[in-house]
């Protein structure tokens, strides 16, 4: 098997067991903190990857990131109850960027010694040429995870954030329509056209711009 095979489905393994897992739980660790144990209850508040794995974004994770090098999937939406959380519509903001926060650092964390054997490649001789590809290949898969969710349109976890920035009114009127509407939108904005969609437009170059900072190059 091709090495960097070997390293997207090694970097996808830790995604499903690391990545996702952290993601969702600290959804619900904001929340509880925040007064809504909705999650807790219901053993999400864990960070066991069994309890926040969803079999079908699981699945397009590890097809669409093995086959093309671009990740696209989901766990478990973690359960939140918002009439509990503390500041209203900014604590239902909190516990939205929670996850994608926890992805820049799990993106920071791998990215921080990645970048020091880059930097120094006396050092990165010695070390295996799958594990600098997982490596690589985490840092990217979090940074995509990260800039996808902070994406403004539901179900994304961008949309809560920016519920709590608009004006109270004016998010009143416009959230129902969105939350209805959200999923149609998201493949409109990335699947058409195909090979020019506006929200890869918009995304991918923030994408790319963020993992060159982090890893350098």
């Amino acid at each position: 098997m091709p090495e960097d095979l070997v390293a997207r489905v090694f970097a996808v393994a830790i995604m499903l067991l690391v990545g996702f897992p952290v993601h969702e739980f600290s959804h619900a660790l904001a929340a509880y903190r925040l007064g809504d144990s909705t999650a807790k209850h219901l053993g999400r508040l864990t960070l066991n990857p069994v309890a926040h794995f969803d079999p079908l974004g699981g699945i397009l994770l590890a097809v669409t990131f093995i086959g093309s090098g671009f990740g696209f999937g989901w766990a478990k939406p973690t359960p939140v109850n918002p009439r509990n959380l503390e500041g209203g519509r900014w604590g239902e903001a909190i516990v939205a960027a929670a996850g994608p926060v926890s992805n820049l650092v799990l993106a920071i964390i791998v990215a921080l010694p990645l970048r020091y054997l880059i930097d120094h490649p006396n050092l990165a001789q010695d070390v295996p040429n799958v594990v600098l590809d997982a490596m690589v290949f985490f840092v990217f898969i979090n940074v995509v995870l990260m800039v996808f969710n902070l994406f403004p349109v539901p179900p994304l976890d961008g949309s809560k954030v920016l519920f709590a920035f608009l004006p109270p009114r004016l998010s009143w009127q416009w959230r129902p329509i969105l939350e209805q509407y959200g999923f149609i939108l998201l493949l409109l904005l990335f699947f058409f056209p195909p090979g020019g969609s506006i929200g890869g437009k918009i995304i991918t170059p923030v994408i790319f711009e963020i993992f060159r900072f982090l890893v350098g190059g």
